[in-house]
């Protein structure tokens, strides 16, 4: 598990553009289970693609998107070990992936944005990919 003070500026760079952080198990079930509407799922990470691609792209198809997903939330793989566990069960049949991003409609898994996706790609890139997303899901 990562110490906190590594990871805390990771999240805020999430949570501070108003995505929920799903810390527990519990709270990614009461979020994703029977869920109406569309949620955006970030599993973030400390690694350089979720700094320099997934993290900053996300935002960026978040600021440049007519259409966005109802919900924001995000949980931390190697920090919060049960909510991204719980997450990515929500996530299969993909295997775990981090980071990564899912895309649930009506609680069920619509898009999915595994690390091979986001390694090698800029963040401009994730964006443009994430907003084709937002326009067909959202």
């Amino acid at each position: 598990m990562y110490p906190e003070e590594i990871v805390a500026p990771m999240k805020g760079q999430l949570t501070d553009a108003g995505f929920e952080e799903l810390t527990t198990a519990e709270a990614v079930d009461n979020h994703l289970k029977d869920h109406e509407g569309t949620s955006l799922v970030v599993i973030n990470s400390v690694c350089g693609c979720a700094a320099g691609a997934a993290r900053p792209g996300v935002l960026m198809a978040l600021e440049s998107s007519a259409k966005k997903p109802d919900n924001l939330t995000t949980v931390f793989a190697g920090f919060d070990i049960e909510a991204t566990q719980r997450a990515r069960e929500y996530t299969l049949p993909y295997p775990p992936s981090s980071p990564a991003i899912a895309l649930f409609k009506d609680g069920e898994l619509a898009h999915f944005v595994e690390r091979h996706h986001i390694e090698g790609r800029s963040a401009e890139m994730i964006a443009g990919h994430l907003e084709q997303v937002f326009q067909e899901f959202c």
